[in-house]
């Protein structure tokens, strides 16, 4: 057997490293365009126990944790997979945004800023180039030998590369799949020539990429596609033209083979041979003016009109398809994106109607929005934030999309990192303070004992260390506040004084004391109800993201962990006659993460969002985005209000998700009564 031998692909003992196998459960942060009758109709099958209708997927977080969560309940059983894997080494997960108009002037002029990759996306860059090429071909290895398993029986893997790798994934896929299931290697054209072959460069244009095909059996599914004559064989081969000016050509109707394969020998207009067709069917054919004899004794032959020809069958040199041009309508800003094109021919060659599509490595979106206009069912993954918004944005465009459910891995991925990360700790009490110092250690705070619910101190600050598992709710609020009022006066058992939490607002007359509160994630409400209870009680808080980062031992080694503060949200909101008036009346967005250059060019608060949504009848369990706004290319604009007409008189929780235009989101939850 051949075999391509790298660094790192063999352990100590001489086996083969496995890939990551830990199978953790999803959790649905939200249900996209999901009507409030679909809603009612899942929540009623779930309550009886019986299957829910089929969602498609769309999953932000690695694939080193995403390809073994999707085994347990996919193994075997998706159609066709389509990955279009990094393959540039320059390649990171930077992105170009856009501030879009101040709504008030006229006079803007549009500005793009480059958003680098955040810690995660980065460390993500390093584990699959941080060797080099070693390391590329055993992350590669590694994820091929989940998609293979994924994959059903008669299904098909589709790998889109170019000339930086494809050599070596050819290797590795050999090596999975089997020499014998490679099946074709496209070379797709990509462009008409390169500006880097001018001023003294020593190479070739390299205008094409190469996409690997590979099955699981020799069963697969294949309907094959044709593409258009060239019009060079359409002029020399389709030369007759009937008088409504159908193009046709005349072709052979006499049977090779003759008697041996039993064809039938008879005479017709005169003339005696084998024939393609049985007399009655040949005498049909003539009366439909489909036989023709150009002269008396001649052989009779058939017209074949070219607009009931499918055309050329597909060959593996696809020079037919043009790149995502920049005055494009499907184009969405994204530097990796493929053209729709592309992605319809390879779905409908390797799939039908019904069948499961997965792309782990979506990006701008093309495979999940060609799959949904192709009535294929799929699932969509990606690592960046920036990927699964622009896919989320890309999905809502097409008419009459079916809804769809957005998944990430949340507090599982954290239990299972908790309990790897501390797995000495005795017991649960143990396991909590180590985590809880750890988080304080990479905020550089002074841990303290003696209380409940304050974990430490920091520049005059107590520092509060949300749990891995549920978000920050305002009954921890309320104890956080309560506890601090109570430890005012009494000595910390550190040496820091509370006194050091405590300065004088001589403006305000009163002392304004500070809380950092650390979490994964909020609830809903928390940013204003929490923050007006905090008021009442002289108290300053700050609600601090805890980055997913942290589950990283790499970035954490790198020593560059960024806590970020939450955006703030602020909405109008009248009722009348069960009528529900929404309107956004500010965003603020805390300094932290954004460049100076971008917050300056900024005058109005509606600038930094980029799309919003509202779930109208919030039910604890995820949020539904029954209604939404968002910026596209071709029309930038974007609604600040919206309205709902109620049917029945009650109670309701609305939540508005709001995501500003580095891909962060911000929630608000309102409670609502409708008369």
């Amino acid at each position: 057997m051949t075999e391509l031998i790298w660094e790192g692909k063999y352990n100590r003992e001489g086996k083969k490293n496995a890939p990551v196998r830990i199978a953790l459960p999803f959790q649905t942060i939200e249900t996209v365009n999901e009507s409030a009758q679909d809603r009612l109709r899942t929540l009623d099958l779930f309550a009886q126990g019986r299957p829910t209708e089929w969602r498609n997927r769309l999953i932000w977080g690695d694939k080193k944790y995403v390809l073994p969560s999707l085994l347990p309940e996919f193994a075997g059983k998706i159609n066709l997979i389509y990955i279009d894997p990094p393959f540039d080494t320059g390649a990171d997960f930077s992105f170009t945004a856009t501030i879009p108009d101040n709504p008030e002037t006229e006079d803007d002029e549009t500005m793009t800023f480059h958003k680098q990759p955040s810690m995660i996306e980065q460390k993500a860059y390093r584990d699959t180039w941080g060797r080099g090429i070693e390391s590329y071909i055993q992350w590669f290895y590694e994820s091929v030998i989940l998609l293979r398993e994924l994959l059903s029986e008669e299904g098909s893997l589709y790998v889109h590369l170019d000339y930086h790798v494809s050599h070596y994934a050819k290797a590795i896929l050999d090596e999975v799949f089997g020499y014998d299931k490679f099946l074709n290697e496209i070379v797709w054209k990509r462009q008409t020539a390169k500006s880097d072959v001018t001023q003294g460069s020593r190479h070739m244009g390299r205008i094409h990429e190469t996409i690997f095909m590979y099955t699981k059996s020799e069963s697969y599914i294949w309907n094959m596609q044709y593409t258009e004559y060239d019009q060079s064989y359409v002029e020399a081969f389709y030369r007759y033209k009937d008088p409504d000016g159908r193009l046709y050509q005349l072709s052979d109707i006499t049977a090779p083979g003759k008697a041996t394969k039993g064809n039938p020998y008879y005479e017709f207009l005169g003339v005696t041979r084998y024939w393609r067709f049985s007399r009655e069917r040949m005498q049909e054919l003539y009366n439909q003016g489909r036989i023709v004899q150009t002269a008396p004794g001649r052989v009779p032959r058939q017209k074949r009109y070219l607009d009931e020809m499918p055309g050329v069958p597909l060959q593996d040199l696809w020079l037919d398809i043009q790149p995502v041009q920049s005055q494009s309508k499907e184009i969405v800003e994204y530097a990796t994106q493929k053209p729709e094109k592309l992605l319809e021919r390879i779905i409908k060659l390797s799939s039908n109607e019904g069948d499961l599509v997965l792309d782990c490595f979506c990006g701008s979106g093309t495979t999940a929005s060609v799959a949904e206009k192709l009535n294929r069912r799929w699932i969509a993954c990606d690592l960046g934030r920036f990927a699964i918004h622009t896919t989320r944005k890309r999905l809502l465009e097409i008419p009459g999309v079916k809804p769809f459910v957005v998944q990430n891995l949340g507090k599982y991925e954290r239990q299972q990192w908790m309990g790897a990360e501390f797995e000495k700790a005795q017991n649960r009490a143990a396991l909590e303070q180590q985590y809880r110092h750890f988080i304080l250690q990479l905020y550089h705070a002074e841990p303290i004992s003696g209380y409940t619910y304050l974990h430490g101190v920091k520049a005059g600050r107590m520092i509060y260390v949300g749990s891995v598992e549920a978000p920050v709710a305002n009954g921890d609020v309320k104890n956080i506040v309560q506890e601090f009022w109570k430890s005012v006066g009494k000595p910390l058992p550190s040496p820091t004084s509370v006194e050091m939490l405590v300065r004088e607002d001589a403006s305000k007359g009163m002392r304004v004391n500070g809380i950092d509160i650390l979490g994964w994630d909020f609830a809903f409400e928390l940013n204003e109800t929490a923050r007006q209870f905090a008021a009442a009680n002289k108290v300053d808080l700050k609600f601090k993201k805890i980055p997913r980062e942290v589950l990283e031992k790499k970035a954490v080694e790198q020593g560059d962990i960024r806590f970020f503060e939450l955006a703030s949200l602020t909405v109008d909101v009248t009722v009348e006659d069960k009528l529900l008036n929404i309107a956004l009346a500010d965003f603020i967005v805390p300094p932290d993460d954004v460049p100076e250059e971008v917050r300056r060019s900024i005058t109005h608060w509606s600038q930094w969002i980029d799309y919003w949504a509202v779930d109208w009848d919030y039910k604890d369990d995820t949020f539904h985005n029954e209604w939404q706004s968002y910026r596209i290319k071709k029309d930038p604009a974007i609604e600040l209000k919206t309205r709902r007409k109620y049917k029945e008189e009650g109670k309701y929780n609305v939540v508005i998700k709001v995501i500003d235009i580095l891909g962060n989101d911000t929630t608000k939850m309102l409670e609502i009564e409708v008369k």
